[in-house]
């Protein structure tokens, strides 16, 4: 793989609309208005990426339909990070067999990190001959010319070529939510963790002008965007790539400096690089949301070591503490592997006390899942799947446990929610922390930041009522 970074030229960019022109005259000529599905699994760069894919479709003429049914397009946005995810996908990829025999003149892509993979490239040469193009996250914005490629030629294309990775800045894009909005600040990772896929499949860390960030920001905001959350593999390593001198936390003061009424999340933070100056900065500001993902993935020293981590259970536990004082009211969430190749009973245990004495608000539980291609998947792995998931069924009872103990603790409180939208019948909001709550209200509020008062719990979710105005 190339260590070098790809800067996509205006003129590139400007080439690939040009080809969505054609597509558009090419449906044009056949007067119709094509539909296109697209699918997105994983994590949400994908949903950030599946974003951009949904935009140069608009841009190409076609329609966005929610289901693969009659679409003249699928395109699938896949996910590596796990066994079970990738299964799915070829699960789902088969069923696909079904739709295009009934509307045969269907396209399907696969993309995504599972098409950053050669062995499920060739997987889908040889087994899923209705698959017509594959292309990886490197080539999502040569999309458009894929796709002409195909619809002209009727022939199979692939852009798979392994790279460092690009950035393309002016790429249209279609968001989900008028309410929210995802920006990459940055993507790939360099931190090689032996169980990641990601590195592999993503390429290395490349950040974005902050200029570009910025803009991207105001414009948003300029549009009624109430809630921005920064995405990248590892937010925290921001900048090292520029020469701009500006790292992540610089970054948040800058986006949180723009006028406004708005919220600032992000994800995902790296313990090695998250520090006194990025939670200083958290705490110095209102717009930057008191909310922390921050995944330790094991309590044991000597696990961390063998996942390649660069911290130990000390250094973690010295991060958070200094997080939670100076934001007392800081909500934390994190990942964590359980089962990881030679993990011991007792180091299973560190995990469960390092829960214990952190008390998250939430975690995001795994059994450990071998990824070919990365180090762990050639461990010696002697712990039983039966084992593993007593350990995990332990660690989520804890977990839920404590998560129902900090969310009682929310009742008769009130807090400043952002009212996103609606659940059956009920409103829903999200806390500062991005704890979800349901309430009864009307669709005008939608869109708002309102005093709600929590009058209820459970291990998930609160609900409440609007506070009453004294």
């Amino acid at each position: 793989m190339s260590s070098k970074t790809t800067v996509i030229s205006q003129e590139a960019l400007q080439q690939q609309l040009g080809y969505c022109n054609e597509i558009l005259q090419y449906w044009r000529q056949r007067n119709r208005t094509p539909l296109a599905y697209v699918e997105t699994y994983g994590c949400q760069q994908n949903e950030a990426d599946s974003e951009r894919i949904r935009g140069m479709l608009i841009e190409s003429g076609y329609a966005i339909t929610q289901e693969a049914e009659g679409a003249d397009v699928v395109v699938m946005n896949t996910c590596a990070i796990r066994e079970h995810a990738e299964q799915r996908v070829f699960g789902n990829l088969g069923a696909l067999t079904h739709t295009k025999r009934r509307h045969s003149t269907q396209k399907i892509f696969l993309c995504g990190c599972m098409a950053g993979q050669e062995h499920v490239v060739q997987r889908i040469k040889k087994s899923y001959p209705h698959v017509d193009g594959v292309f990886s996250t490197h080539h999502l914005w040569q999309f458009p010319q894929l796709l002409l490629q195909v619809l002209t030629t009727g022939k199979r294309q692939y852009f798979v070529e392994d790279e460092a990775g690009s950035i393309a800045e002016g790429l249209p894009q279609q968001r989900d939510s008028k309410l929210k909005a995802w920006v990459s600040i940055m993507y790939g990772c360099n931190n090689f963790c032996t169980y990641c896929i990601v590195p592999y499949v993503r390429g290395r860390e490349r950040s974005r002008k902050s200029c570009d960030i910025l803009t991207e920001c105001r414009q948003l905001i300029d549009s009624g965007v109430k809630e921005i959350t920064l995405l990248g593999q590892n937010v925290n390593s921001y900048g090292k790539d520029l020469d701009e001198g500006v790292d992540f936390a610089d970054l948040l003061q800058k986006i949180a400096q723009i006028p406004g009424d708005f919220l600032i999340r992000f994800m995902t933070s790296h313990p090695r690089d998250a520090g006194k100056k990025l939670f200083d900065t958290m705490a110095a500001s209102p717009k930057i949301a008191k909310q922390l993902h921050l995944p330790f993935q094991s309590g044991s020293s000597r696990v961390l070591k063998a996942m390649n981590r660069h911290y130990d259970r000390d250094t973690y536990l010295q991060a958070v503490t200094y997080a939670k004082s100076v934001m007392p009211e800081l909500v934390l969430t994190s990942d964590v592997i359980v089962g990881f190749p030679g993990e011991t009973e007792e180091e299973f245990e560190e995990t469960i006390s390092l829960i214990q004495q952190v008390r998250y608000d939430a975690l995001f539980t795994f059994i450990f899942s071998p990824r070919a291609g990365t180090p762990a998947a050639g461990m010696e792995d002697p712990t039983t799947k039966e084992e593993k998931n007593r350990r995990f069924d332990r660690l989520c009872a804890v977990q839920n446990a404590i998560s129902e103990e900090i969310h009682a603790e929310y009742i008769g409180k009130t807090y400043r929610c952002l009212i996103d939208g609606k659940d059956n019948d009920l409103l829903t909001a999200r806390t500062e922390g991005g704890r979800l709550v349901r309430l009864s209200g009307g669709d005008e509020h939608i869109g708002t930041f309102a005093d709600i008062t929590v009058t209820g719990s459970n291990t998930w979710s609160l609900t409440g009522t609007f506070a009453t105005k004294e």
